[in-house]
């Protein structure tokens, strides 16, 4: 089992930052990647950000340039520095982590990003 808390999320201006934080928590060491995916209304989740547990990076088209996600592997977090915030970036953020061996995935609470001036 593995818990999943996130943090950071909040209201900002179009043009703004957000950091997202992700600290995972329980099987730790089964953990083969983290990411966050994103889900607005009347809409389906979608990929935001994933950093496997070897540092490999994978974004989606909407935010390559803008995002970065980074994983800091002794503190089991993982974060995603938004920039240049958009209004169709308003979304509840998921935190994902995979594990290993069956590829199980563990999800957060989601927290809210809602940008708008």
């Amino acid at each position: 089992q593995v818990q999943l808390v996130e943090s950071g999320g909040g209201l900002v201006q179009p043009g703004g930052s957000l950091r997202l934080s992700c600290a995972a928590s329980g099987s730790i060491f089964r953990i083969i990647a983290m990411g966050w995916y994103r889900q607005a209304p009347g809409k389906q989740r979608e990929l935001v950000a994933t950093v496997t547990s070897d540092g490999r990076t994978n974004y989606a088209d909407s935010v390559k340039d803008r995002f970065t996600i980074s994983r800091d592997n002794t503190k089991s977090t993982v974060y995603v520095q938004m920039n240049s915030l958009k209004p169709e970036d308003t979304a509840l953020y998921y935190c994902n982590a995979v594990t290993t061996p069956r590829n199980w995935n563990y999800w957060g609470q989601g927290t809210q990003v809602t940008v708008s001036s």
